[in-house]
């Protein structure tokens, strides 16, 4: 699974509570289906003290979403798109937008 959604890329939701809001990939799961936006798809998570000091409550963080949920953001087409995988120089790869052939960053 080379070159698909990697951190720090900036994504697009195509599916679910949050279609069509975009935000940044905080995380990849290790199987590499899921993926952590932030502040989309956001959970409530209860807190228990675990030491002395430690906050208790009720506390959003955003929550895992899956990869096929997402689309990668082209800043040139201003919205999430679909991908393909160029080679350049024999070994480096880079991904190349579908609609307007631009290089993603």
């Amino acid at each position: 699974m080379a070159l698909t959604i990697k951190k720090a890329d900036k994504v697009e939701i195509i599916a679910g509570r949050d279609k069509g809001k975009s935000g940044k990939v905080l995380e990849i799961s290790s199987d590499g289906k899921r993926a952590v936006v932030e502040g989309l798809n956001m959970v409530k998570k209860h807190l228990r003290r675990r030491k002395e000091g430690d906050p208790t409550g009720v506390k959003e963080v955003p929550g895992s979403i899956a990869i096929s949920n997402l689309a990668l953001f082209c800043s040139n087409c201003n919205k999430g798109v679909r991908f393909s995988i160029k080679i350049v120089d024999g070994k480096n790869k880079m991904r190349v937008c579908k609609k307007c052939k631009q290089a993603i960053a």
